[in-house]
């Protein structure tokens, strides 16, 4: 990738790996090289051309203005030229050099350039790539590079350096689309001055200007441009600057400012693309934070629909992404946001998926499109709320979320729970693993995509008999701790207590009356938590129970304690 300024404004290239490094079979991530020329300051990004470094090619692509395409002359069209072209249209790059390289070595040929240009401009057209210029170069003589080869007369095209001096960069498309200020930080100096602060992603704006925020959907008008050097009259896309508005409008950090009459779609349904940066894979039903710009949500993959074979494009059926691969889902999030299709708008698309354990990136995604049911399914409002019905059932509603391996004793200890708040009067109900996997559950199965699934069906259930009023006790192995923060995470602050059963799996073992275990290590039952699939204990448990020091009966006279001191019960 190639970063260069010109009147203020950058361009980014991006380079598809050095033959010399893939010949050698040497491996890197982004090598970053930087140069300059009278007219532009190039930052140029060299991504090694394996199918298993895909996410660098994603790295590299996603701030590039432009990509240039090695082939070797006689050699053609190759898996890995089609590969790095798919990846430049998924990450939306405009402009591509095709360079056609050792043009020297195959006598300079003029129809064998034309061959492999006519091949390279079929399957771009075929993938969205539009605007395409074919060079022939020899990098090891310099022809066609910096200056125009003699021994090329057929050739009439610009050399490599003319082609990158002159295309447009993407700031510029930028400036001519409709303002966008993604708002980074609410200025509150002092009493009389309240800024919203970001750098201007799209467009132009001047005092005067009618604007929407976004998601609120507030109209009102931009009264002061304010910088560090003075107000502005105007600014424009790639400046960072402060807006002062007309009216006292809700404006946070993560809304949008966007112009009244060319906003972009709010949505808090997708479906997105994906491009998977961890070892850990993708797995349906699992959340992860996800970052558009300085905005942050939560988002919960579905089902994922296919993932593509980078070398043949081929959609192929999945149920998880692993490493390098690239796949189509849908994203659920929790709040709604301000969006659009990332063909359109790199800033308004793209955006990095979170793990809400370890804050590592994870994926990159781009948003292609929000789904239907965002905009058909809203939010029914009703008279009587959870605080109603726990008010006719006098008591305070609750989660008590039993975790730990199987054979630990959480069924165990939450019946005898439940059992006790029965007796004082209280309203209860107990979702038990293996119950649940009857009914709602049966469908699934113990892999870790169908353990997480299992966990937010669950979780959702959950919160439902919470808003009913009820104390809700959830007695599961729930084996992630990315699920039980989920869980925690969609009830109210309080509202969760975590027990931690804590056994060794060799007292599991030896408590296991159905035999389970023994399966497993005999390999009839896949997947069996502690065995053969991890189990992730809690850090930070409301209670902590061994219960190889105490029985079932004092473990749960503990967990009643616990809600005692809460405040839960009385």
């Amino acid at each position: 990738m190639a970063g260069t300024q010109n009147g203020g404004l950058d361009f980014a290239l991006l380079l598809d790996g050095l033959a010399a490094e893939r010949e050698q079979g040497i491996t890197i991530d982004v090598a970053y090289r930087f140069f300059a020329t009278r007219g532009r300051k190039f930052i140029v990004a060299d991504t090694p051309g394996h199918e298993q470094y895909t996410r660098n090619m994603v790295t590299g692509a996603s701030t590039a203005d432009c990509a240039v395409i090695l082939v070797d002359a006689r050699k053609g069209v190759l898996t890995q030229t089609r590969r790095h072209s798919y990846i430049v249209s998924l990450l939306g790059i405009q402009h591509v050099a095709l360079a056609v390289n050792k043009i020297d070595l195959v006598g300079y040929s003029a129809e064998r350039f034309r061959e492999i240009e006519e091949a390279y401009r079929a399957f771009a057209a075929g993938i969205g790539i539009d605007e395409v210029t074919c060079i022939p170069v020899s990098a090891l003589v310099g022809d066609n590079v910096v200056a125009r080869s003699q021994q090329t007369g057929w050739y009439a095209g610009p050399t490599l350096l003319d082609y990158l001096e002159s295309v447009e960069v993407d700031q510029e498309r930028m400036q001519r689309g409709p303002f966008r200020l993604p708002v980074q930080l609410v200025l509150r100096p002092d009493a009389g001055f309240r800024g919203f602060a970001g750098t201007i992603s799209g467009g132009t704006v001047r005092p005067g200007d009618p604007v929407r925020v976004l998601p609120s959907g507030r109209e009102t008008a931009v009264a002061r441009i304010v910088t560090r050097d003075g107000d502005l009259e105007a600014a424009v896309a790639g400046q960072a600057v402060a807006l002062t508005l007309a009216d006292e409008v809700d404006v946070s950090r993560g809304d949008m400012l966007a112009a009244a009459a060319d906003a972009p779609e709010v949505a808090d349904q997708f479906e997105a693309t994906i491009v998977w940066m961890s070892e850990d894979p993708l797995l349906r039903g699992r959340s992860y934070l996800m970052r558009l710009g300085p905005k942050l949500a939560t988002a919960t993959v579905a089902p994922l629909k296919y993932k593509v074979n980078v070398n043949s494009l081929e959609h192929v059926a999945a149920n998880t992404l692993e490493l390098n691969e690239i796949g189509v889902c849908a994203l659920e999030l929790d709040r709604p946001i301000a969006f659009e299709p990332y063909e359109r708008s790199r800033e308004g698309g793209g955006f990095i998926l979170i793990d809400r354990i370890t804050n590592d990136t994870v994926g990159a995604g781009m948003i292609r499109f929000a789904l239907r049911r965002s905009h058909n399914i809203a939010w029914q409002a009703v008279d009587v709320d959870k605080a109603a019905r726990a008010t006719l059932k006098g008591q305070t509603p609750f989660v008590l979320w039993l975790t730990g391996l199987s054979g630990a004793g959480k069924s165990t200890i939450a019946n005898l729970v439940e059992s006790e708040l029965l007796r004082r009067g209280h309203h209860t109900y107990l979702l038990d693993g293996d119950n649940v996997r009857h009914g709602l559950n049966k469908d699934l199965g113990f892999t870790d995509a169908d353990r997480v699934e299992n966990i937010r069906r669950v979780s959702e259930v959950a919160r439902l008999m919470l808003d009913a009023g009820l104390v809700v006790l959830v007695s599961f192995i729930s084996p992630f701790r990315t699920e039980r923060r989920m869980a925690r995470d969609l009830v109210g602050s309080g509202e969760f207590v975590e027990v931690f059963v804590d056994t060794p799996l060799e007292v599991a073992e030896r408590r296991d009356r159905k035999g389970l275990y023994a399966k497993a290590r005999r390999g009839e039952i896949l997947n069996f938590t502690g065995v053969d699939s991890p189990y992730e204990p809690p850090e930070h448990p409301e209670v902590h129970l061994d219960t190889t020091v105490e029985p079932a009966e004092a473990s749960a006279e503990r967990v009643l304690a616990a809600l005692r001191q809460r405040g839960l019960i009385a």
